[in-house]
């Protein structure tokens, strides 16, 4: 991700472009690109300032409403696999990726561990 444009080059490039000079001229002498010159002369007139927009933001998670169901049926099954899971929400019409399930799971601090009391599947390999 790009680094914004400190205050102080905004209002050096506003100014120059005020006075009269072309947008392309004063990302050249700034060394910056022409479009940021563009939108901070843009914010300008619109607002009278330039300081940056907000950038980013906090999303909802998606699957908040679901999380009684999502609990229990980790709580019922507890060898669910996300992908099975992913395809019971799409079945309760909640459209996710892999990846939402996975990271509102880790969120909610439910885990899918294997049993640590059960051997290992090729631990007869090393047996020998």
């Amino acid at each position: 991700m790009v680094r914004p444009i400190s205050n102080d080059l905004r209002k050096r490039a506003v100014a120059a472009v005020v006075k009269g000079e072309s947008c392309r001229s004063v990302a050249s002498r700034f060394g910056v690109a022409v479009s940021s010159v563009v939108k901070c002369s843009q914010r300008y007139r619109a607002t009278g300032s330039v300081a940056p927009g907000k950038m980013g933001g906090h999303r909802k998670p998606v699957l908040e409403p679901h999380r009684a169901f999502i609990k229990e049926r980790i709580s019922q099954t507890p060898h669910l696999t996300l992908h099975a899971l992913k395809d019971e929400l799409a079945a309760r019409g909640v459209k996710v990726s892999h990846n939402a399930v996975w990271l509102f799971l880790r969120r909610e601090g439910l885990r899918f561990k294997k049993n640590a009391a059960r051997p290992r599947a090729n631990s007869l390999r090393h047996r020998a």
